[in-house]
C-alpha cells in the first residue's frame, strides 16, 4: 500500500520550475498556507529533493565565496 502512495507522487505532473520556486520560497520561510497545499498535492518529491540539494549547493558555495572575500579583502582585520 505504502508502495502505490509513492508511486502516485512520483508520477506527479509538476514542472521542475515550479519546484524549484517552492523549494526557494521554503528555504525563506515564507509560504502562504493554501500555496504549501497546492504544492504538497503537485509537486514531485524526486524533484523536490533534488531542487534541495541544488539550493544547499548554491547556499554553501555563497557562504563559502563570502568568507573568502572578508578574508582576502581584510575586513576582518
Amino acid at each position: 500500500m505504502k508502495n502505490e502512495g509513492l508511486k502516485n507522487a512520483v508520477q506527479r505532473k509538476g514542472s521542475f520550475g515550479q519546484t524549484l520556486r517552492a523549494v526557494g520560497w521554503s528555504f525563506f520561510g515564507v509560504r502562504k498556507s493554501a500555496e504549501h497545499e497546492k504544492d504538497v498535492a503537485q509537486l514531485n518529491p524526486v524533484h523536490v529533493v533534488i531542487a534541495a540539494l541544488i539550493g544547499v549547493g548554491i547556499f554553501i558555495a555563497s557562504l563559502v565565496l563570502l568568507v573568502r572575500w572578508v578574508l582576502v579583502s581584510g575586513v576582518a582585520a
